[in-house]
């Protein structure tokens, strides 16, 4: 059983991520990540269904792939990759980041390039 932090303490975290979009839906996600259209364009986002969730959303093939990204164990962050993927911690959501960047660590793609979020209200 795991530990989530609360809403609050995450978001305050997390609004200082520049590739972080807030509460956008998939359909949102989908038009920005193709209108870029480079494999490996990636940008977080609020989870639609769950609390105290993000996505971690990275286009590949015209496809955008979503993983779950959230806080546990005294605020380590972690992220649900492909089965069969250990699962990681990190301390900081800007280590994720880096580390999903390199090939073969779960994700259907490396996250290669940040689609940073152009809007200064997240709300």
């Amino acid at each position: 059983m795991c530990q989530c932090y609360s809403e609050m303490s995450s978001f305050s975290i997390i609004e200082h991520v520049s590739v972080y979009h807030g509460a956008i839906s998939k359909a949102t996600t989908e038009r920005i990540l193709g209108a870029v259209g480079r494999d490996g364009s990636y940008l977080l986002r609020d989870s639609e269904r769950l609390p105290n969730t993000y996505c971690l959303c990275v286009l590949c093939k015209g496809v955008v792939y979503t993983y779950r990204v959230f806080q546990i164990n005294e605020g380590s962050w972690t992220v649900e990759t492909n089965p069969g993927v250990q699962t990681r911690l990190f301390r900081k959501i800007r280590n994720l980041i880096a580390a999903f960047g390199n090939p073969n660590q779960g994700l259907e793609m490396p996250l290669l390039y940040p689609v940073e979020n152009q809007h200064t209200d997240l709300q």
